[in-house]
């Protein structure tokens, strides 16, 4: 068993090395191998390879985002498989864990673990040969993963002191995702901006009224991840901290690891998360309008109108979001007291900015280049349909911006 471990650590070793000629020897010399040795052995050390990335950070979701970022859709299957294995062998976890599980349709379909590896290889109609490459590819990626903020214990460890990220107030959210999906599915931009608006302020209202009903000293804030993957990662990112400022969280990106890192608190992180996701879908649509109308015209289409557009976007309806938050905050205080809502919403904030601090004592900030003045104001009026602030304007091209705080590599 040694010589095979022996094999499957210079097989990885190689594929992490970027050396292809070294990697494919390192590989056939496992091809020729026991079977019957070699896919235990495979299999025992994907599982322990993930079972180390908990307790440094990293969650299912996470997991599965990075694997088929950087070997493929196919080997994030396996990796789902890899996760099952992995709960089959966890006594108790959270129920927050066992969701993510869910969403990645991680489970136990096959009988024999000694077999699951070729029964792997069956169901996605791959050689010996491919499918160890792809084994092996996935157990390079896992093995050079780093630590990453905790924003959650694992399983087994214990939950006190940190907020969970939610998915408070189920029937608020589902009110909110049902105008999120009419604002997605319409063809009238104004009514989009205007159902955006309104699931906005239900947000930024539940929110304080969860805050109002804090009693003793305050959780400590929990944390999201949102993918940030290409195209236009930057502009994705820069759009996950507008939303997240709207909604008094923090968002830091860490742009080698394809996801921005967003704390606050259970009502705000749902909100963020809601949002995100809609506007995406949203700024995407209207990106491809906009391109299939410059196309029209000019006969162009280039990147820069494209990341110019998305970012204008992210920035236009960062101004809007904002806009509704202070509105309802200005509401609530005339109809539950300032004197009694300020002071929880600012220690709040407060609490969020310190935990920011605290996980990312490093972070660096960049200026914002915008390259086509054309897809700059195109994305500034798709966001801007329909106004929430009469008197608000778009910022001008090349007026700089705060692009996404970043995490520098430890």
């Amino acid at each position: 068993m040694a010589d095979v471990e022996a094999l499957i650590g210079d097989a990885i070793a190689a594929a992490r090395s970027g050396d292809v000629r070294l990697a494919e020897r390192q590989l056939d010399r496992l091809v020729v191998g026991d079977p019957t040795a070699v896919d235990p052995a495979l299999s025992g050390r994907l599982v322990r390879a993930v079972g180390r990335l908990w307790p440094r950070g990293w969650q299912p979701v996470d997991v599965a985002r990075i694997v088929i970022r950087r070997a493929g859709v196919r080997p994030g299957r396996l990796l789902a498989d890899v996760l099952a294995a992995d709960r089959r062998g966890q006594a108790r976890t959270p129920a927050w864990w066992d969701e993510q599980l869910a969403a990645l349709d991680a489970r136990v379909w096959w009988a024999d673990d000694a077999a699951h590896l070729a029964g792997w290889a069956a169901r996605e109609r791959l050689d010996r040969v491919t499918a160890l490459r792809e084994v092996v590819e996935v157990l390079a990626v896992l093995e050079s993963l780093p630590p990453v903020a905790v924003l959650r214990p694992p399983p087994g460890a214990s939950e006190v002191g940190a907020a969970p990220s939610g998915r408070s107030g189920s029937r608020m959210l589902d009110r909110v995702r049902a105008l999120l999906a009419k604002a997605e599915s319409t063809s009238y931009p104004a009514e989009a901006e205007a159902l955006t608006g309104k699931a906005q302020e239900l947000m930024a209202r539940h929110s304080i009224d969860e805050a109002l009903l804090e009693t003793g000293p305050a959780d400590q804030p929990g944390g999201i991840r949102l993918g940030t993957d290409a195209p236009y990662a930057g502009a994705k990112a820069l759009l996950a901290q507008e939303v997240a400022a709207a909604n008094r969280c923090e968002s830091v990106w860490s742009d080698d690891l394809g996801f921005a890192t967003v704390l606050g608190f259970p009502a705000d992180l749902d909100a963020v998360e809601v949002l995100y996701t809609s506007l995406l879908v949203q700024a995407t649509t209207a990106m491809l309008r906009g391109r299939a109308q410059r196309r029209r015209a000019s006969g162009r289409r280039t990147r820069e109108y494209d990341e110019s557009f998305l970012n204008a976007f992210a920035l236009r309806i960062g101004e809007r979001l904002r806009a509704a938050t202070e509105r309802t905050s200005r509401e609530a205080a005339a109809t539950d007291g300032g004197e009694r809502l300020l002071p929880v919403l600012a220690t709040r904030s407060d609490a969020v900015r310190r935990r920011a601090e605290t996980l990312f004592p490093e972070v660096t900030r960049g200026r914002l280049t915008i390259r086509d003045e054309e897809g700059w104001s195109s994305g500034a009026a798709a966001a801007d349909r329909a106004r929430l602030a009469p008197d608000a304007r778009p910022p001008r091209p090349g007026s700089g911006g705060g692009r996404p705080s970043t995490r520098r590599p430890g």
